[in-house]
């Protein structure tokens, strides 16, 4: 008996491929992102739809499952942090091997004839996140200083502070160099 609800929508039933290996089916499934898809500064925003593309192969220990994607990232810039979308295209292969079948650990098992997609799916976006997001390969950031956007004045500068310890000798470079008439 299968623990798996059949009609959730990351569950796929693997009935039709039965256990022959060498068949195969298409499958095209519109799937809400998985919640909390976050890496930094970048996230999966939580009400995005995904068109997944799936092929379903079945092989000798189970069924072999291939995916794409194509997924909305937001986030802010490393540097400026103005807010930056883009997408990263998502790949993953798995096998899901059968409840008979003898494997290690890690490896994913059919739940009957039923398939979680979900994991699959989170862990080859997360791996897909990227690390640092940039508004543009060049962004120049923010000044450390005053925290001004320096994209918007690229001519942004200030004058170097006169470190206090200094500042005697720098009164003696604005006094006056001829040296005072000597007294008789």
């Amino acid at each position: 008996m299968s623990t798996l609800d059949p009609h959730a929508p990351f569950v796929l039933d693997t009935r039709e491929l039965g256990r022959r290996p060498g068949t195969a089916q298409r499958v095209r499934r519109m799937l809400p992102a998985p919640g909390g898809l976050a890496v930094g500064l970048a996230e999966v925003p939580a009400d995005t739809e995904l068109a997944v593309d799936l092929l379903l192969e079945a092989v000798m220990e189970g069924v072999l499952v291939t995916l794409r994607t194509t997924v909305p990232v937001h986030g802010e810039c490393a540097r400026c942090l103005d807010e930056v979308a883009t997408t990263v295209d998502v790949q993953a292969t798995e096998l899901f091997a059968y409840a008979d079948t003898d494997t290690d650990e890690e490896t994913r098992h059919l739940d009957g004839e039923l398939l979680d997609l979900e994991p699959v799916l989170r862990d080859a976006i997360v791996l897909e996140l990227p690390a640092t997001m940039l508004c543009r390969p060049d962004c120049p950031g923010l000044c450390p200083r005053c925290g001004a956007r320096l994209a918007d004045d690229p001519g942004h500068h200030h004058t170097e502070p006169v470190d206090p310890r200094w500042a005697a000798l720098g009164a003696l470079s604005t006094a006056d160099p001829t040296p005072p008439p000597e007294e008789h």
